[in-house]
């Protein structure tokens, strides 16, 4: 594997995580992470290690997002202390690839990293990432499917939500 810059702000990361993505560089992803790191994709596919990380989002890079790109429209950190803490990243992808006659529109991630200062660097521990669909939650249909769906009868709030804003 090759070097990469050591992480010397946890902030970082998600734009790390963008860079490599828009490179196409499974091994810049799987950089940022401990080797026994876990990994939770939108899909739910968990992953436990570097190893792994790297060769789930080669493929991924090489078949299905071949000519996407991401980009971080947000971020919030908490701290849990000094060599603690987690990042949200709301985060656009658009061109995936195709499957079929089904077309690939663009989509917007919630991450999730959990980070670790180590040696006076900082590397991924946990990182879930979780699809934003604007619904309340999902449901599996007869066919098996599962598909995103809202309870509320009007377009009233009933909590604040990050990702709609203010």
């Amino acid at each position: 594997m090759r070097s990469y810059p050591q992480i010397k702000d946890p902030a970082e990361i998600p734009y790390r995580f963008q860079e490599a993505w828009n490179l196409y560089d499974a091994q810049g992803i799987a950089a940022i992470f401990t080797d026994d790191a876990d990994f939770v994709n939108v899909a739910g596919k968990w992953w436990d290690n570097k190893t792994d990380i790297w060769k789930a989002h080669d493929f991924g890079l090489k078949h299905i997002f071949q000519h996407s790109k991401l980009e971080v429209l947000k971020t919030k950190l908490k701290t849990l202390s000094d060599s603690i803490v987690i990042i949200h990243a709301k985060i656009k992808l658009i061109g995936q690839t195709e499957k079929g006659a089904q077309k690939a529109g663009e989509r917007e991630t919630m991450f999730i990293f959990v980070a670790q200062k180590t040696n006076n660097h900082w590397l991924v521990v946990s990182a879930q990432n979780t699809d934003i669909t604007g619904e309340q939650t999902n449901i599996r249909d007869e066919s098996g499917s599962l598909k995103p769906v809202s309870y509320k009868e009007d377009k009233t709030k009933i909590t604040r939500d990050l990702n709609e804003g203010e």
